[in-house]
């Protein structure tokens, strides 16, 4: 008989699959019904279009490999090595899985269409006037409105892709590579928080579900990818600064700060990274890291303040925007809870497995996995995340990774497989937009 924890384990991961299945199912029936999705693929935002491509056979001999060597090897790889491993896995994961869609429709011209940001780019001939007259251009039906995308999000995002221009890396190539190197980031970032919150056994055991991430799908590419690296590299440094002392620490929780700041300004949600911040104050119960975060967070505010731009300002007229556009009518009560199966294929049903754990534990280890829950239930009641959250929520999702030491050892393996599978039958199923 299985004792109950895995009894409960085995609960979680059908409660899992059931969620998935009810969203997809009912999503399709919404569809053939009439009703505006907008998502086609529901709860995924694409189409369903069966395919493989060149990078189907490396990605699954990544996976095979991680599966049945990468727990191993994290044991026993030095810290350092290992760090290194988990980046280079987690980078080749994610190419391999754009590349399904080959190099052209997967990476470089991923970032080109005209939602994008890319279409603006041109536009800005003047950095100072592009941030200070920024808001002007995000309500709709305006000749000179900014694109969807740039619209929907504060000019950090834009300000980015305009300075790779300048330095002559502007192509959609250039934005592609940038989303892949950045975004397996989190892979490093996640594995170094959990190793100074909850010791180095736990941040081995996390590493090949990191590597494995079935999020990935949409990391390669799409510029929450970035995202994803930038704010969870912020965590990591606040976290250093939290758990540490001295000098190095002081400067590594206003580094923290200043790239957690930095986050807010390419994505509005991204003020839902608090609850971990929160988190390792209260873990830690040290209040000079916490001060010293906040001033290089304050420090990045102030700077598009003098620019120009308020972040509150944008921030009120995008819900505006929002409200202009079709995909407002999206039913919020479909998508509340389509939304959590969209979450389980980024993040993995395996989340959920990880997530109950947490919820019955009282480890460190628990905390970012808490955090990442309180952070997807505040966007998922706001009702401004209707859909496409498997991309959105990146930043969130790839979290619940940093629970799996909370899961036996010897189960392990088979979980990570469940991860791989994910990833690769929605990236072989459903075409996706991002």
């Amino acid at each position: 008989m299985p004792s109950p924890q895995l009894r409960g384990d085995l609960v979680a991961f059908a409660a899992a699959l059931c969620v998935i299945a009810a969203a997809a199912v009912t999503g399709h029936l919404l569809n053939r019904a009439g009703a505006p999705l907008f998502a086609d693929s529901a709860p995924i935002f694409g189409f369903w279009s069966p395919h493989a491509g060149p990078g189907t056979l490396p990605a699954l001999v990544t996976a095979v490999a991680v599966v049945v060597f990468g727990p191993a090897l994290a044991e026993r790889l030095s810290w350092p090595l290992l760090l290194a491993a988990g980046y280079a896995g987690s980078l080749c994961w994610t190419l391999f899985l754009a590349l399904v869609e080959g190099w052209r429709d997967g990476i470089a011209l991923r970032l080109t269409h005209e939602p994008e940001y890319l279409h603006d780019v041109p536009r800005v001939t003047d950095i100072p006037a592009m941030l200070s007259g920024f808001t002007d251009h995000i309500l709709a039906f305006q000749p000179d409105s900014w694109t969807v995308h740039v619209s929907g999000h504060p000019p950090g995002v834009l300000l980015l892709y305009v300075w790779l221009d300048r330095i002559g890396l502007g192509g959609g190539t250039e934005a592609g590579v940038l989303s892949l190197l950045v975004g397996s980031l989190a892979a490093v970032a996640v594995a170094v928080t959990v190793r100074a919150l909850a010791g180095g056994d736990a941040a081995r055991a996390a590493v090949p579900f990191l590597v494995l991430f079935p999020g990935a799908v949409w990391v390669g590419v799409s510029a929450d990818g970035v995202f994803m690296g930038v704010v969870a590299t912020g965590v990591a440094l606040f976290t250093l600064g939290a758990t540490g002392r001295g000098v190095r620490a002081d400067a590594a929780a206003v580094a923290g700060g200043v790239l957690l700041g930095w986050g807010i300004f390419l994505n509005y949600g991204l003020v839902l990274m608090a609850p971990f911040v929160i988190g390792v104050a209260l873990l830690t119960r040290r209040v000079r890291p916490l001060v010293l975060g906040a001033a290089g967070a304050v420090a990045v505010v102030a700077a598009f303040a003098v620019a120009g731009f308020w972040w509150l300002d944008g921030y009120h007229l995008v819900v505006e925007r929002y409200y202009q556009g079709e995909f407002a009518l999206r039913p919020y009560s479909y998508w509340v809870w389509g939304n959590v199966g969209a979450l389980l294929l980024s993040a993995g049903p395996v989340a959920a497995v990880i997530a109950r754990r947490a919820a019955v534990t009282r480890t460190a280890v628990a905390v970012p996995v808490a955090a990442a829950a309180v952070a997807v239930l505040a966007a998922d009641i706001s009702g401004l995340s209707k859909a496409e959250v498997e991309r959105i929520w990146l930043p969130f999702a790839v979290w619940f990774c940093a629970g799996a030491a909370l899961l036996p050892r010897a189960h392990r393996r088979g979980w990570l497989a469940v991860q791989a599978v994910t990833a690769l039958a929605v990236n072989h199923l459903v075409v996706t937009n991002w």
